[in-house]
């Protein structure tokens, strides 16, 4: 499977100048010159933009009871929730598990106008919840990868993982669902090259990767790069700076996360933008600062919207 964003995509390398497209239909026009037949790219570059979509996960407030975690997000104006289990003490994806069921999650949703993203599973594992993620509508579940291994064993240990996820996948099937691994430091899936052995060994349109930037980051490669690599197995997305405390957040720390938009456009990303942080402030603190996030981001989207269109 190759790694090259254009051929993962569909697209060329080639980009459509707006500007400059229009200046030749104007001189063709002038000259009573027929329009140009524009090749396939074009013609679904021109009509095609990428659209950013926003969600966050409820383990922001898991001193909160789902139904209030759901009103908060939705408030604060995100389209999608990532529920979570029980990381940290977090209660939500048990409690809809035993008090709601997948029926009253569909309900509290739709009275909140929120969609289903995702079920953070990094504590039960996805097995245990994929029933009620298929009842509730289907999405992504997200757990971790495995241990560390040397470089050298980096594509027989990635092989042999991904076997091994077979079980899930098929689950995944059953349940019109997805399963997302995640990156993460001191783990198999981890390295830009893990994340490449792992698109070019896996062949499941059910299975792929959850990026955590944060993670990137810690080892110093390249954000865009890693979201190049992992292209169409891309599934989620965490907008999620190396920083402590609330600078975790976008627009909070440092990072300028422009670049990674961009990239995530480049290779038409389907999934949610989810900022998302660890760490537990008050809830109307992470409100404030969660709104700030979701402008930031917002603002980030126009710069690359216009950057392409020039």
């Amino acid at each position: 499977m190759k790694n090259d964003i254009s051929a993962i995509n569909g697209e060329t390398d080639i980009h459509l100048n707006r500007r400059s497209f229009l200046k030749v239909i104007g001189a063709g026009a002038t000259a009573g010159l027929a329009a140009p037949v524009l090749p396939a790219w074009a013609r679904k570059a021109a009509r095609k933009k990428w659209r950013m979509k926003l969600s966050t996960s409820s383990i922001h407030f898991m001193q909160l009871p789902i139904e209030q975690a759901c009103e908060r997000i939705a408030k604060l104006g995100f389209e999608a929730i990532d529920i979570w289990s029980a990381h940290d003490g977090c209660p939500h994806l048990d409690d809809v598990a035993k008090r709601l069921g997948a029926d009253g999650l569909k309900k509290l949703l739709a009275k909140h106008k929120l969609k289903l993203f995702a079920f953070s599973v990094y504590r039960g594992g996805y097995a245990r919840y994929a029933e009620l993620l298929g009842k509730a509508g289907g999405g992504v579940a997200i757990q971790g990868s495995a241990g560390p291994c040397k470089p050298e064993d980096l594509t027989a240990r990635m092989r042999q993982f991904i076997e091994g996820l077979k079980p899930l996948v098929e689950l995944a099937e059953k349940y019109n669902s997805y399963l997302a691994i995640e990156n993460h430091g001191n783990a198999l899936l981890t390295s830009l090259d893990s994340l490449k052995a792992f698109v070019d060994i896996n062949t499941s349109r059910r299975l792929g990767i959850a990026l955590a930037p944060y993670h990137i980051q810690t080892l110093k490669a390249s954000v865009p790069e890693a979201i190049h690599i992992c292209g169409k197995q891309l599934f989620f997305f965490y907008a999620w700076q190396h920083y402590g405390a609330l600078k975790q957040l976008p627009g909070i720390g440092p990072t300028d996360m422009t670049p990674w938009l961009e990239a995530l456009a480049k290779i038409r990303y389907r999934g949610y933008v989810n900022p998302f942080m660890h760490g537990h402030p008050e809830a109307d603190v992470m409100s404030a600062n969660l709104a700030k996030s979701r402008d930031y981001l917002k603002a980030c989207y126009e710069k690359v919207n216009v950057k392409r269109e020039e």
